[in-house]
């Protein structure tokens, strides 16, 4: 046999059963939304994750792209070089 569902109002045990239709109302209700809270918790560590993956990608991705520039810049420097030396 399982034990009848208890909850506690100010510190004073109360059986679910007990409860009047609006008492029980409520209590679904917080029963709920601590649910949806902890959901909501769950999904919100997914995205920081997420978020610190796609972060890095984008540093990693802005450090290619900035090198690349620079050896760009270091080869037109050397055009230019080159090009002033033959005149």
């Amino acid at each position: 046999m399982s034990e009848e569902a208890v909850i506690f109002i100010d510190d004073k045990e109360v059986k679910v059963s007990e409860l009047s239709d609006q008492q029980k109302y409520l209590h679904s209700q917080l029963l709920d939304l601590r649910n949806k809270e902890a959901s909501l918790k769950f999904q919100l560590d997914q995205v920081a994750a997420s978020m610190s993956v796609f972060q890095n990608a984008f540093v990693e991705a802005s450090k290619e792209v900035a090198d690349e520039v620079l050896k760009e810049e270091g080869e037109e420097d050397e055009v230019v070089e080159k090009s002033l030396e033959q005149s």
